[in-house]
């Protein structure tokens, strides 16, 4: 094998004209006149270049068709420059308004192949003052600065590698870099540290020693100032005297506390420190902070006291979490008049709201752009005065939330409000030791994934779980994963067709798209509903099953996976009195992995459909069938396993010659198999020409003969 570089040719004509069209149009959208029309005009221009492709797709995309011929003109214009330099320029050149410039020209002063976080990169560009505030469509400068991050990205100017993450091909990098300062490559302006200090406006200071007090004041004109290094310890109390800094970032120093001067920084919007928690806790005066738009800080301790009166920071849209105090100031009601909070907001120690009217203070209804909120209660034995279902109810969300998490809380049953987020995607209810009833989620329509984890208080899930709809036949129909445990006190799952029979809709259709689907550590769960989804409508989506830790469950019935044509992995372990478990793996032909972990008692003729296992590749029975006599003989029809791992077989003395048949066996793990002396035979052995591993631990007479 040759191991030196690979060469990348270019691309066809017909490989560059798809780029392009991709860009252009809507999937299985004609090609229009106009565009047919530049088509040899473009292709010689790509010449075989993806980025040029890319380009040329975006700056077609981005404008109105009447001027696709002359855009196409201007790109062939200059033969002096390279066709992928001529593009950007006419790229660059197109981008409107102005501002976008700007911000696609900021970018180059991030090193090469950086990936850029969105929001980080918005605040920044808000920071420089690259974007403004929209006061005719009523918009904040962050959502202006994503609408110019959407140009960048359909001009191919920037892309996209991973969820809200996005980074610079290498030319565009260097012909931003080039636009951002023509005479030099120090983009002195944004990072050299020459004698024009007075004219930096933004610093990124990486620092093998610490940090003077005089350092900063050489540069008072810093917009953006972002401190890294191991020794940079303490920010110095001059960062008080640098009147026009709007974005500090200190996460990748090791500062852990902040001087009180900082709260003399009236024009600062954004504030990050990401790496540690601040131990002498937030400067007392940080509410001065009046143009404060973004706190990118979270702290895991709930006894962290929040600045005093940050209600009067009306800008703020970033806040990662708020403890709730009983102190003047630092109630609940702070977050009242906080109306462009966003994204992800977590509220701790909320025993200490008096009722529902001091939660409703705290206005989340009327907070649209929030999508992800966690309402935590203290954690421990508390008693329940019903104030807790008071506070949930005054804490109900605006209709847009999309992700929900409640912890501790110790109220019997949750609001109504919470059936009525039409935009719930993820739920999660953990530790509510006190919930005797589950909330009726059936309905959601939107809701992608639950997590049900300690409600010692639940003994059944049965029909309030699924709800009851007259107009609707469909139940959890978006739902994909779901998690149910360390219920301790439930005992039945009842039957979807149960729940059926009960509202009348006998061709219902109950999770519909569930595909991850795991029951862990409910040790009083004695029934198991046979069928989810009913027989008439199986389970079509189910990808991976996982049942563990359920002592009580004795069967697990073959219903259960009637049909299941979409099932990859199913792992079941830690069932001591699990007895029958009846398996036709012809109804799973998508199988891939099982295993069967710590059922002792379980009957290992139960399994059927073996030859139909065209699919399965790693096998793992482990605890399971320890004193039976024999290898299951149905096991020999794996012809496709790559991996076959058997543990604590104390009656088995030899494998079977039919090992051999396992053809595509790549790895073979044998442990705690007392009474094993010897392997299949050689002629057997041979056979598994693709094996190139073998396990062997805690069998001591086969380590003897061996």
């Amino acid at each position: 094998m040759n191991d030196g570089p690979y060469f990348l040719g270019k691309l066809s004509g017909d490989e560059c004209w798809s780029i392009i069209k991709g860009k252009v149009m809507s999937a299985g959208e004609e090609v229009p006149e106009e565009l047919e029309a530049l088509k040899k005009q473009i292709l010689r221009r790509c010449d075989g270049l993806p980025l040029a492709a890319s380009l040329i797709g975006g700056l077609l995309l981005t404008n109105r068709r009447e001027k696709w011929h002359s855009i196409v003109q201007e790109s062939l214009l200059n033969e002096c420059q390279t066709e992928i330099e001529q593009i950007l320029k006419v790229s660059f050149d197109h981008l409107s308004p102005a501002s976008v410039k700007k911000c696609f020209a900021y970018c180059s002063i991030f090193p090469q192949d950086t990936e850029l976080e969105q929001d980080q990169l918005i605040e920044h560009w808000v920071a420089e003052g690259f974007v403004l505030p929209d006061q005719k469509n009523n918009r904040v400068m962050e959502e202006t600065g994503g609408e110019y991050l959407r140009i960048l990205l359909q001009n191919s100017l920037l892309e996209k590698v991973q969820e809200s993450y996005y980074k610079m091909h290498d030319l565009v990098h260097d012909f931003a870099k080039s636009i951002l300062n023509p005479e030099s490559s120090n983009q002195d302006r944004y990072l050299a540290l020459d004698s024009s200090k007075a004219s930096i406006r933004t610093l990124f200071l990486h620092l093998e020693g610490g940090i003077t007090t005089d350092m900063l004041l050489r540069f008072k004109c810093l917009n953006v100032l972002k401190l890294s290094g191991y020794d940079v310890k303490f920010l110095p109390s001059s960062i008080g005297k640098l009147p026009h800094l709007r974005l500090l970032d200190i996460s990748s120093s090791r500062i852990r506390s902040l001087p009180e001067s900082l709260c003399k920084l009236y024009n600062l919007q954004t504030l990050t420190m990401r790496d540690g928690v601040l131990q002498g806790g937030f400067p007392k005066r940080m509410s001065d902070l009046i143009s404060l738009r973004h706190l990118n800080y979270d702290d895991y301790r709930a006894e962290l006291k929040m600045p005093a009166q940050m209600g009067l920071l009306t800008c703020l849209q970033t806040l990662e979490f708020f403890n709730v105090s009983q102190e003047r100031g630092r109630g609940i009601e702070e977050l009242g008049t906080l109306k462009y909070l966003k994204g992800w907001l977590r509220i701790r120690n909320l025993g200490l709201v008096k009722g529902k009217e001091a939660a409703k203070q705290a206005k989340l209804f009327e907070k649209p752009d929030l999508s992800c909120l966690v309402f935590k209660w203290e954690s421990g034995d508390r008693e329940s005065d019903n104030r807790d279902e008071d506070v949930l109810e005054g804490l109900q969300p605006h209709p847009n939330l999309q992700r929900l998490e409640i912890g501790s809380f110790m109220g019997n049953k949750f609001p109504q409000w919470l059936i009525n987020l039409s935009k719930l995607e993820a739920l999660r209810i953990e530790d509510c030791k006190r919930c005797s009833e589950l909330p009726s989620l059936g309905q959601l329509p939107s809701l992608k994934s639950v997590y049900l984890t300690r409600l010692d208080n639940i003994r059944f899930i049965g029909d309030e779980f699924y709800g009851s709809s007259s107009r609707r036949r469909k139940f959890f129909p978006a739902l994909e994963v779901l998690y149910v445990e360390y219920m301790e006190n439930l005992v039945e799952w009842k039957d979807a067709d149960q729940v059926r029979s009960k509202i009348g809709e006998a061709e219902a259709d109950v999770f519909p798209m569930l595909r991850n689907f795991n029951i862990h550590s409910c040790p009083q769960l004695t029934t198991l509903a046979c069928s989810l989804n009913g027989q008439k409508c199986p389970l079509p989506c189910l990808e991976k099953l996982s049942i563990h830790n359920c002592e009580g469950l004795t069967a697990l019935s073959d219903k259960m996976f009637q049909s299941c044509r979409s099932l990859r992995s199913l792992k079941v372990g830690c069932c001591p009195n699990l007895v029958s478990f009846s398996l036709n793996l012809q109804e799973t032909p998508s199988l891939e992995e099982f295993a069967l972990v710590d059922c002792p008692k379980l009957i290992p003729h139960s399994f059927k459909g073996f030859a139909f296992a065209t699919s399965l590749r790693r096998l793992t029975i482990n605890k399971g069938l320890p004193h039976t006599e024999s290898l299951p003989h149905q096991l020999q029809y794996l012809t496709t396993l790559t991996s076959l791992s058997l543990h604590n077989f104390r009656g088995i003395e030899v494998l079977p010659d039919w090992i051999g048949d396992l053809v595509s066996l790549e790895t073979l793990g044998l442990s705690d198999c007392d009474k094993l002396r010897s392997l299949p035979s050689e002629a057997a052995m041979r056979r598994l020409t693709k094996l190139t591993r073998v396990d062997v631990f805690d069998c001591p007479l086969l380590r003897q003969r061996y």
